[in-house]
């Protein structure tokens, strides 16, 4: 498996409030694509806030927590689900600048790639679909 090298590491220290966020867009601003990855989903939803505030011009994606644990009974509601597919459709296909990510979250293991562009399509408001065709294509084959 033959993966990219990583770039330079870089380290910024002693930022406070609100200047993490804005050193992270001018940094965006220069360097694309760039991931993320915060201490906690709150830091990761505030990053993404304030990216948006600094620099609405950069496409920032937030590839939200499951917000359920592994043993619990219940799935995860539809919305989280449908944001994340979203998310990682987006991430496959390069349509952001900046992904931020939770460290729990990215620490869970992903399906492959093919299988979301796979099982994957888009409609808009007042689009015409033929559900047939589309059922039959985007079944799973077990």
């Amino acid at each position: 498996m033959h993966r990219d090298s990583l770039p330079a590491h870089r380290r910024y220290t002693r930022l406070s409030g609100s200047s993490d966020a804005l050193a992270l867009s001018r940094l965006a601003s220069s360097e694309k694509p760039l991931a993320l990855i915060s201490a906690t989903a709150l830091d990761a939803q505030r990053l993404v806030d304030e990216l948006a505030w600094f620099s609405p011009e950069l496409r920032v994606c937030l590839l939200p927590d499951w917000e359920t644990l592994p043993y619990d009974q219940f799935s995860p509601h539809q919305d989280l689900v449908s944001e994340r597919l979203a998310t990682l459709y987006r991430i496959q296909r390069g349509e952001f600048d900046v992904a931020a990510v939770p460290a729990p979250t990215a620490l869970v293991r992903l399906c492959p790639p093919a299988y979301i562009a796979g099982r994957t399509f888009s409609l808009k408001t007042g689009e015409k679909s033929n559900w047939p065709s589309r059922a039959t294509s985007t079944s799973p084959r077990w």
